[in-house]
């Protein structure tokens, strides 16, 4: 079994935010896919259900971005699963907007969903780094990250998750390169 967390924040008010964009990533994956209902599981909302032969858990934390951890630590340990098992979607500044890039381990960039989760669990776990980009100056990242996207970005966000949703089979199956790879590709189309 695999879990798949997407970063967010709950609420109504967050949901067109970039720094929501693992929670939209994980919707399309659950709705490409025909992932079972949502329940309330682990301090956040889970959907179960198989990308090819591999089964897996969606995970939403409900917790709020800085306390993620607590959401993702408690569901791996009900499973009895190590980080190896883990899949993390987030925003990251460091990427132009709407390129994904896959990576195992490395730093927090100040991202605090992934300081939370890995202050429970470590830094050794996969991460989907979704590109919302940076405004410039560090001053403008807070009200960058909880921007909610423009008008005009929309039709690329809705490409570029489409495109993760029907690539997530190569995530399943453990190819990086492929993914990445093809998702690239049908952002070119």
């Amino acid at each position: 079994m695999q879990i798949w967390v997407g970063l967010g924040n709950p609420g109504p008010r967050h949901a067109m935010q970039r720094h929501n964009v693992g929670f939209m990533a994980l919707d399309v994956i659950a709705d490409m896919h025909d992932f079972g209902p949502v329940q309330k599981k682990f301090q956040g909302w889970t959907q179960e259900g198989r990308i090819g032969a591999q089964k897996i858990l969606l995970l939403k934390p409900a917790t709020f971005m800085n306390e993620s951890g607590r959401s993702v630590s408690e569901a791996l340990r009900f499973y009895k699963l190590d980080t190896d098992a883990l899949t993390v979607f987030h925003d990251e500044l460091d990427l132009a907007p709407f390129k994904v890039k896959v990576k195992t381990g490395g730093g927090t960039a100040g991202h605090n969903g992934l300081k939370s989760i890995d202050r429970h669990l470590g830094p050794e776990f996969r991460r989907v780094r979704i590109g919302i980009g940076h405004p410039g100056h560090k001053d403008r990242v807070h009200g960058h990250v909880l921007g909610n996207y423009a008008k005009a970005e929309i039709d690329d966000l809705v490409q570029m998750l489409g495109a993760i949703g029907a690539e997530a089979h190569w995530l399943a199956e453990g190819d990086d390169p492929r993914f990445m790879s093809d998702v690239s590709s049908r952002m070119q189309d």
